[in-house]
C-alpha cells in the first residue's frame, strides 16, 4: 500500500489522474487516530482523500484491520439516501490496491460540534437535531434488516470499541466487570439496525445548513442502542469539563433524547433508555480509563467525578432518564 501524506498527495492524484490540470493544494485534517484524512483543493473544487492505517495514534498500542475503508464507504452509499441531503458525503471515487477513496467536503465555513461545545456555545436545537439524525438512521435501517446483511461482521467494532472500551475497563476496573459484560454480549449478538459506532460531536460538522456527519467506519449491524450510550457520554462528560454551565448542558441531553423519540418507532424508547444507559455508563468510564482517553479531561477532580458516575449507572442501573440527570447534579 502506498501511503498517503499531504505530501505525496499531489502527485499520487496526478498520476492516477484524479485531478484536472492546474494547482493542487493539500492539507492533513488530523482530528482523528485511526487514518490519514487530506483536504485537497483544486481548481475544480476541493475534496476529501480519507486511507486507513492499521496502527491508530493512540498512547496505548491501538490496531484495527486497514480493510475498514471499505465499511466507511459503504456505510456512506447505504446512508445517504435515507437522511436529509448534505448530512452524509458523497462517494466520488475509490482506489481499493490503496486503501483509499474520495468523498465530497463538508459545507464551509463549518465547525466541529466538539469545539463548539468546549467552547461554552451550549444550542438545545442542535441538541435535538443530533438526536433526530441519529434515531432517522436507527428507524431507517431497522425496518430494512435485509439490506444491512454486508454489515454483520463486527470485526472492526470489536478492535475499535469493544476490546479498547469494554474489555480494557474491566481489566482496569474489575469491579464494574461484571455489570460490563452483558453490555459487551449485546455488542456481540444483538442485531436492531445500523449502529454507528462513532456517534459523537468530534463527528459532526456544524454549518449553515445543520451537520455533516463524519466517520463511519464503525458502522454495523449490530446494538444500537450503544450509539446512544457513546453520544450521550460525549455531551455528559462536557457537564463535568465545564461545571459553570453544567444545567445547559443536561437540558442538552434531554433535548438530545427529544429529538431520537421523535424519529423512533421501531422500538419504545423507554425500552431502549435502561440499555442506552448502561452504555453510556461504560462509555464514560472508557473515556478516563480506556484506551482512548477524552483528551480534554486531563483535570483529576474531574476524571474521578466521571468515575464515580460511570459506576454509579453501571451499578445502580437507572431505568430513566431524570435518575441520570439527578446523578450528575448530586455528584
Amino acid at each position: 500500500m502506498f501511503e498517503l501524506s499531504a505530501a505525496n498527495a499531489d502527485s499520487y492524484l496526478r498520476k492516477h489522474r484524479r485531478v484536472a490540470p492546474g494547482p493542487v493544494r493539500v492539507a492533513e485534517l488530523a482530528d482523528g487516530v485511526s487514518n490519514v484524512v487530506l483536504r485537497v483543493d483544486t481548481a475544480d473544487g476541493k475534496f476529501v482523500l480519507k486511507q486507513s492505517r492499521p496502527q491508530l495514534r493512540t498512547k496505548d498500542a491501538w490496531f484495527s484491520d486497514i480493510a475498514r475503508i471499505w465499511r466507511e464507504r459503504d456505510a456512506i452509499l447505504l446512508l445517504r439516501p435515507l437522511l436529509p441531503g448534505g448530512v452524509v458525503p458523497e462517494v466520488l471515487w475509490s482506489d481499493n490496491e490503496n486503501y483509499a477513496f474520495a468523498m465530497s467536503h463538508a459545507p464551509e465555513p463549518f465547525r466541529n460540534w466538539r469545539t463548539v461545545l468546549l467552547g461554552g456555545e451550549v444550542d438545545l436545537a442542535l441538541g435535538e437535531l443530533a438526536g433526530r439524525l441519529l434515531g432517522t438512521i436507527h428507524e431507517q435501517t431497522a425496518r430494512n434488516l435485509e439490506r444491512l446483511k454486508p454489515f454483520a461482521d463486527r470485526t472492526v467494532f470489536e478492535q475499535l470499541r469493544v476490546e479498547p472500551f469494554y474489555i480494557r475497563i474491566c481489566e482496569r476496573l474489575p469491579d464494574v466487570a461484571g455489570a460490563v459484560a452483558p453490555l459487551i454480549e449485546r455488542c456481540r449478538t444483538q442485531r436492531l439496525g445500523i449502529c454507528h459506532g462513532d456517534f459523537s460531536p468530534k463527528n459532526l460538522l456544524l454549518h449553515a445548513d445543520g451537520f455533516t456527519l463524519v466517520d463511519f467506519e464503525t458502522c454495523n449491524w449490530g446494538d444500537v442502542t450503544f450509539d446512544l450510550g457513546f453520544c450521550l457520554s460525549h455531551l455528559l462528560l462536557k457537564a463535568i469539563y465545564g461545571a459553570s454551565q453544567r444545567e445547559q448542558y443536561l437540558a442538552l441531553t434531554r433535548a438530545f433524547w427529544r429529538g431520537y423519540s421523535q424519529a423512533v418507532t421501531f422500538a419504545p424508547t423507554e425500552e431502549l433508555l435502561p440499555v442506552a444507559i448502561g452504555h453510556l455508563g461504560a462509555c464514560l468510564l472508557a473515556r478516563i480509563d480506556g484506551t482512548s482517553p477524552a483528551p480534554y479531561l486531563t483535570d483529576e477532580t474531574q476524571r474521578a467525578a466521571a468515575r464515580r458516575i460511570g459506576r454509579q449507572l453501571l451499578l445502580e442501573k437507572p431505568q430513566n432518564w431524570e435518575t441520570v440527570i439527578d446523578v450528575f447534579i448530586h455528584r
